[in-house]
């Protein structure tokens, strides 16, 4: 595999980064949810988390609310939750089941699981009224890695340019995620964070490891190259690799599980990881793969689902996951203390202006870059 560093600016050693606007004004979040979150595709649900026919959860995507369904037929669905009747919250509760259809708790507006009106009190005197057309509000929605991705533009972007593109430019084609065989593995742990931070401020965080000798140090001890400050991302198709002696990715070190069956030797005691834009992280190694979707709540506050996956009969065992969990849990709440540590400073005088990457950080920059392109230019 090659070890070509991601195009990044070579000189000046400092380089600026984004202003502290960025991370605190409404207007600049409100942009993002509209040019971002509401236009790009989101990482919404684990598929497997919607069982059978009748379950659902809701999801924040930007402003709206995303209601997905499993339908009769087995295939997952998603609509913005809401009535098409006078606008009421269609399912109040974040996730459930229903029996048969979609009823509105406001004056019983009633819709099938493919989005499709078939009741409501006096319908049958109104005959004009087109059941397709007054069904629910259809969202795109594709799979992928074991998740429904929703996006809610009229016409989403390239799926394959957008997301899956994220680990061809990482680790250099596709195939080398898919040995990993993330939509067959099992949930071992799902652990939720509410971090009082922007959600840039974790992208940043999850982007380098210039940090890494300062705040972490079990996971150092796993993958000891990160004392050099260099995060497995600024490489090419490059994996840390684990210490002489680590047997597993764990929080000692120790023995974890059987290598996933796809898993090549090329990719064995290895750390991989991928940043999907804008709001998910993929981590890879040997024996599972932890997924991180974040939810940006406000210009202060993101919610991060973290997900453990395993081989379906690691979980089926019963075997105990938690040395396999800790370790990435332990990180989790390392970085976002560090990053709810940052947040108030974005709104000091002191970092009016950002503050300044050191090489490690440059590709940081191409994060920022995207980021500016995407909002329409530099924000005053």
């Amino acid at each position: 595999m090659t070890t070509t560093p991601v195009p990044s600016p070579r000189s000046p050693s400092l380089i600026a980064t984004l202003p502290g606007r960025y991370y605190t004004d409404p207007e600049i979040f409100r942009l993002e949810q509209e040019r971002l979150f509401e236009s790009m595709w989101f990482c919404a649900v684990r598929s497997a988390d919607l069982a059978g026919p009748g379950a659902f959860r809701t999801v924040q995507v930007g402003r709206e609310s995303v209601l997905i369904t499993r339908s009769r037929t087995g295939g997952l669905r998603a609509f913005l939750n809401v009535c098409r009747h006078r606008g009421a919250r269609l399912c109040t509760e974040e996730s459930g089941a229903v029996r048969r259809n979609l009823q509105c708790p406001y004056h019983a507006w009633t819709y099938d699981l493919d989005g499709r009106l078939v009741a409501a009190p006096n319908l049958a005197r109104m005959p004009d009224v087109d059941r397709v057309e007054y069904g629910l509000v259809t969202v795109a929605l594709r799979e992928w890695l074991g998740y429904a991705w929703v996006c809610l533009a009229d016409e989403p972007p390239s799926f394959e340019e957008t997301v899956t593109g994220a680990a061809v430019e990482r680790l250099g084609s596709t195939a080398a995620i898919e040995h990993y065989g993330a939509e067959t593995l099992a949930l071992g742990r799902r652990v939720t964070y509410d971090v009082r931070a922007n959600w840039k401020l974790l992208v940043e965080n999850f982007m380098e490891c210039y940090h890494c000798a300062t705040i972490h140090p079990e996971l150092t001890y796993v993958l000891p190259e990160f004392t050099k400050g260099y995060a497995a991302q600024y490489y090419v198709g490059h994996g840390a690799a684990f210490g002489k002696g680590v047997r597993g990715f764990t929080i000692d070190g120790g023995e974890g599980f059987a290598r996933l069956p796809e898993v090549t030797e090329e990719q064995d005691r290895r750390y991989y990881a991928i940043t999907v834009k804008p709001t998910v992280f993929v981590n890879l190694v040997p024996d599972h793969v932890i997924l991180h979707r974040m939810f940006p709540l406000a210009e202060d506050r993101t919610v991060v689902e973290c997900d453990w996956l395993y081989a379906p009969e690691v979980v089926e065992s019963g075997a105990d996951v938690s040395r396999s969990v800790e370790l990435f849990h332990r990180v989790n709440r390392q970085d976002f203390e560090a990053c709810e540590r940052t947040q108030p400073a974005m709104a000091s005088r002191a970092y009016r202006n950002g503050g300044v990457l050191v090489p490690t950080e440059h590709h940081i920059e191409v994060f920022h870059t995207w980021l500016i392109e995407r909002l329409g230019g530099p924000r005053a």
